[in-house]
């Protein structure tokens, strides 16, 4: 998976025609919720205030709170657990962090650093909206977090039994990291039937539409790694001789988009097409913000927004 536990973007956010959002057999609602509550997930990774919390317990260092705050709720899980779960990381890499980090921070002390610096980073984005606001937004995706099947979905499923937030930011936050997991465990396990390793998916999506100068550095992969990587893709037919994507490799990948979106649509279909329809208005002025720190090169995949700065060269398919 090249995301940070989300799906591949594919051009701009989906309009309300484009989706049906009463249609709750459509996979299409699945990706536009995800538009939605993956920004006010993805704080945790990209906001100062995020870094100081987990740096206020020890953990020093981009990667050391990213591994310790993902990881926490598994436990005190050494490196193997951590490739298997998230995927796209070349195992020496998870290596250096883990089980290290746990000598820092416990997980019960990294997972309180990761939800008071994403509460932090979330109040600085929301302070305009009224409590109202922030209160039902937080009921209606506690609610569909509450749906989530947890069977195969292992970082969804530790995600979802973690204590309940005090306050509606917490609450809000904690739902919405569910969602993005369970959401990210199914596109693993559709990753998976393609036969491919996780840095063969990397590679691959570095031809199509993505930065390898950013993503292979992103999670760990030598340059002889990389290459072998890209020999057997041209090898398995999902790369031509001169690495140019083909037309089965494109096709195989758009399944496991499809893969994914199906996976994560138990959720709202719970939730019904009224509420879902009423949680996304209520979501979008948040998610809006918290897109604006966001790197244009994060690998989380989002969509670009209409008129943004990176729009006109954001790729589609």
């Amino acid at each position: 998976m090249v995301t940070v536990g989300g799906t591949p973007a594919r051009g701009d956010l989906p309009t309300d025609a484009e989706v049906h959002v009463a249609a709750l057999d459509d996979t299409g609602l699945a990706r536009l919720m995800w538009t939605h509550f993956e920004p006010v997930h993805a704080v945790t990774y990209f906001h100062p205030r995020a870094r100081a919390a987990y740096e206020a317990v020890g953990l020093r260092g981009y990667w050391r709170g990213y591994f310790a705050g993902r990881a926490a709720p598994l436990g005190p899980v050494g490196a193997p657990s951590v490739v298997a779960a998230f995927f796209s990381f070349a195992p020496a890499m998870v290596a250096r962090a883990l089980p290290s980090v746990w000598r820092l921070a416990t997980p019960e002390e990294a997972l309180r650093a990761r939800l008071t610096g994403a509460v932090q980073a979330l109040a600085e984005f929301t302070y305009e909206l009224p409590e109202s606001h922030l209160v039902e937004a937080a009921d209606l995706l506690e609610e569909a977090a509450g749906r989530v099947e947890p069977a195969g979905r292992v970082l969804g499923a530790v995600n979802a039994a973690l204590p309940r937030g005090e306050y509606p930011l917490a609450r809000m936050w904690q739902a919405a990291t569910t969602l993005r997991e369970h959401r990210g465990d199914g596109h693993v396990g559709a990753l998976v039937t393609t036969g491919l390793a996780p840095v063969e998916v990397v590679a691959w999506r570095c031809r199509v539409d993505q930065s390898r100068e950013f993503h292979q550095a992103a999670r760990g992969w030598t340059d002889e790694e990389w290459a072998t990587a890209e020999e057997r893709l041209v090898e398995q037919g999902w790369l031509t001789a001169d690495r140019a994507p083909t037309e089965h490799g494109t096709a195989t990948f758009r399944a496991v988009e499809e893969a994914t979106d199906r996976a994560a649509l138990g959720p709202w279909r719970a939730l019904g097409a009224e509420r879902t329809a009423r949680l996304r208005e209520l979501l979008e002025p948040i998610a809006n913000r918290c897109r604006t720190i966001i790197p244009p090169k994060a690998p989380i995949g989002l969509p670009a927004q209409r008129g943004s700065a990176t729009d006109a060269a954001a790729p589609t398919r």
